[in-house]
């Protein structure tokens, strides 16, 4: 179990996630009780559920804590923002080390299925059912800067001032922090003049294709990196299809999970 535990969850992730969440003390103070579970078994059992996409109910055993205990401790974290905390942490050390870069950044979309809950709408091209999408912006090596969840109905253009203002001010090898692109690349869905005033005014120089004007088949020459991030779900069954009924506790495996795979990478 051990070897289980420590192959989910990396020393290296394992240390920043202690500043994130400290370590909270076994005995309780008027005595009796179980032993609490440990924080470090409860996160390698939640990213093997994200990873499988296993119900809580068949998470198995061999993680010690009980999977009525990795489900509360998921939906705590998660209402108290732990994973949009951990992923910043996260780039920051990226950002320390110099393993992030701005100099060519790209936006992009997918679209997952999703029976119910909040931010649901008729996915436009999967005959209508229901479903979410969820936009990010990548750095040049691919890395998630900013994530965002919205029903599959919403326009792709609608969610790029959004993402832009998310990204954090993250750290760097040299100077202040930094959370603004030096370039960033989309789509034809994202082809609007007002964006494109939105960003000059913002000193982000864009690189949006033109409709009519641009062919296709070049389109991937540099957004190659959004493309590959947003196929990441397909091995990441819980991420798959969206179960989650609140919107937050699925935008949280999106991003623990992309943490997870830049770290044990």
């Amino acid at each position: 179990m051990t070897d289980l535990v420590e192959r989910l969850v990396p020393d290296v992730l394992w240390v920043l996630f202690r500043r994130v969440v400290a370590p909270t003390g076994v005995i309780r103070p008027q005595g009796g009780g179980r032993v609490r579970a440990g924080d470090r078994e409860v996160l390698a059992a939640i990213l093997f559920v994200a990873t499988s996409g296993c119900t809580w109910r068949q998470l198995p055993s061999v993680f010690g804590p009980a999977w009525p205990t990795v489900c509360r401790r998921f939906a705590q974290w998660s209402e108290a923002g732990v994973w949009a905390r951990v992923h910043r942490v996260v780039l920051d050390e990226l950002g320390a080390r110099g393993e992030l870069d701005w100099s060519r950044c790209a936006i992009g979309s997918v679209s997952v299925r999703a029976a119910k809950g909040l931010l649901t709408g008729p996915n436009p091209t999967g005959r209508g059912k229901s479903g979410s999408k969820i936009h990010l912006i990548t750095g040049r090596n691919g890395l998630p800067l900013s994530l965002g969840i919205s029903g599959a109905n919403m326009h792709d253009s609608q969610g790029l001032k959004p993402l832009v203002r998310g990204i954090p001010p993250i750290r760097s090898r040299r100077g202040p922090r930094r959370r603004r692109p030096g370039r960033l690349r989309a789509g034809k869905g994202y082809g609007y003049n007002h964006l494109r005033r939105w960003l000059r005014s913002r000193g982000i120089t864009h690189r949006i294709a033109r409709k009519g004007v641009e062919s296709s088949q070049r389109l991937g020459r540099h957004r190659w990196v959004v493309e590959r991030t947003v196929s990441w779900p397909a091995g990441c069954r819980r991420l798959h299809r969206r179960y989650e009924r609140k919107a937050e506790h699925f935008l949280a495996i999106a991003a623990t999970r992309s943490c997870h795979r830049r770290l044990t990478k």
